[in-house]
């Protein structure tokens, strides 16, 4: 027994240094080389060597029969482990150098107004020299490893909330070669000049730079965007059409901007937002691609042949290079068709707007007080005009007169009333029997209708004044009296002249 127990103590001790079966290997034989995987390599790459030359050895030895097969078959098990440990360095020490960069990402617009980015990856990977003297590059394992070659590249695009605004959603590159970039093409769902770049590859390496578009020098012309592009503008009344002016141009820096199509009666003129002076070019710099423009247009405050109501006016704003401007100002009184503008290769956005008409109803009345004597009725005479751009029809009077007052106008509708056009209307209110002496008020509420919308004049109030009335009986008595108090004194006066 006490031969036994040193026996189970060393067994018990030796358990205990060797790993436990089944747990999970690191790919270096040594712990540091984790942190270091290129002297990891280095050290792979010497054991797979010394496996391979003593598995040769002992193949020659088995051959001639002077080693067991059980010895053959250990040195072709350590020389595969030798193999794998190398293969798993290998391939550590590649994933750390594999690079995917981007080269260009630049920006364009389709015919139909579609913003286009088209972003250019590269496989930038490469060995240090050190990686270089460590491997033979042209060992057969190591080119069956593919070093030049990243698989499995994802490409998304987002904004600075991290949504995803390009369509597709992602894009899959197969493999990426070193010394072969391969490109890629997005449509922008939000219109931005800086975006994210979010690239996934390799054994899930990821990137996530943020690039400022690059705008396609080669369209050489300035892009034209307006949110509002269509509106209804009441006549006699002023508009606003937004510009976002985007220049896409390696040649030309300076353009003038030009409405066509536009009615001679409509006023127009640009401005820059932000700023009050009026602009009629625009210069672009290294620094500014972008401009924001206003384009502002006043209608006449009658419809003409050239502005009829309700009908919609097309035109369009384009962006001239100063080269160029000899070609459209012999010809910015014509009427010009789209393919006439596409033919002249610059930068247009279509506009449209509607001219909208809308009635105004005034009551213009000279006197509002008037005096009555209590049995008469009391009229007033008012003036109705229609001072808007739109016929009015329907106009009715509403009247809040005193209590048992009874009222009346003359016409009491009114069917319609065009441009400029006015009707007199005679009111009449006549006051109760026994009426009180005072101060009464009557108001007078219009309304109207005008392309089927509501149109109220300002209210009006009628004052009404209901003197007392004298007594004849006593009148005549007054007046006897000074007649004869008059005669009195003129017969007294004789009288007295005499003596």
């Amino acid at each position: 027994m006490k031969r036994l127990l040193p026996l189970f103590i060393l067994g018990l001790i030796f358990g205990l240094l060797l790993p436990a079966s089944g747990s999970a290997q690191s790919p270096f034989p040594n712990a540091r080389d984790d942190s270091y995987p290129l002297l990891g390599l280095k050290r792979a790459k010497s054991s797979y060597e010394r496996a391979r030359s003593e598995l040769e050895r002992k193949k020659e030895l088995f051959e001639k029969q002077l080693i067991s097969n059980e010895e053959f078959e250990s040195a072709e098990n350590t020389f595969s482990d030798a193999e794998v440990n190398y293969q798993q360095s290998l391939l550590v020490l590649l994933f750390e150098q594999q690079f995917v960069s981007i080269k260009r990402a630049v920006k364009s617009q389709t015919q139909d107004s579609k913003k286009i980015v088209r972003v250019t990856l590269d496989n930038t990977s490469g060995a240090t020299a050190e990686f270089a003297q460590v491997v033979n590059m042209e060992d057969d394992l190591f080119r069956s490893l593919q070093p030049d070659v990243i698989h499995n590249i994802y490409v998304s695009l987002s904004n600075d909330d991290g949504a995803i605004i390009s369509s597709p959603y992602e894009i899959k590159i197969e493999q990426l070669r070193n010394g072969s970039p391969e490109t890629v093409q997005f449509e922008l769902l939000q219109d931005l000049d800086e975006v994210t770049v979010n690239i996934i590859y390799g054994n899930g390496s990821s990137r996530n730079p943020k690039v400022y578009l690059e705008k396609d020098a080669t369209a050489n012309k300035v892009l034209i965007q307006s949110e509002r592009f269509s509106q209804e503008i009441e006549l006699g009344s002023s508009a606003t059409y937004g510009l976002g002016l985007e220049l896409f141009s390696g040649l030309n820096d300076t353009y003038k901007l030009e409405v066509l199509n536009l009615p001679a009666s409509v006023t127009r003129y640009f401005n820059e937002q932000g700023a009050s002076g009026r602009i009629s070019q625009i210069k672009f710099t290294e620094s500014k691609n972008n401009i924001s423009a206003n384009l502002q247009i006043s209608l006449p405050d009658r419809p003409t042949d050239d502005v009829p109501m309700d009908k919609p006016i097309s035109f369009y704003v384009i962006a001239v290079p100063i080269s160029q401007l000899d070609q459209i100002n012999s010809r910015l009184n014509e009427t010009w068709t789209e393919a006439d503008i596409n033919a002249l290769e610059v930068g247009f956005v279509r506009l449209e707007m509607i001219p909208r008409g809308v009635g105004r109803l005034v009551i213009k009345a000279p006197q509002l007080y008037n005096e009555g004597d209590g049995e008469s009725p009391v009229e007033f005479t008012f003036q109705v005009v229609n001072e808007g751009s739109r016929r009015l029809d329907n106009i009715e009077f509403e009247l809040d007169a005193p209590f048992e007052w009874e009222k009346r106008i003359e016409p009491a509708i009114i069917p319609s009333l065009g441009i400029r056009e006015e009707k007199t209307v005679k009111l009449y209110l006549t006051p109760p029997e026994d009426i009180s002496v005072g101060r009464y008020e009557t108001r007078m509420r219009s309304t109207s209708l005008s392309d089927s919308q509501p149109v109220n004049a300002e209210d009006k109030t009628f004052t009404v004044q209901i003197a007392a009335q004298a007594s004849v009986l006593g009148t005549s008595l007054i007046l006897f009296l000074i007649i004869g108090l008059v005669s009195g004194l003129v017969f007294f006066g004789i009288k007295l002249s005499k003596k």
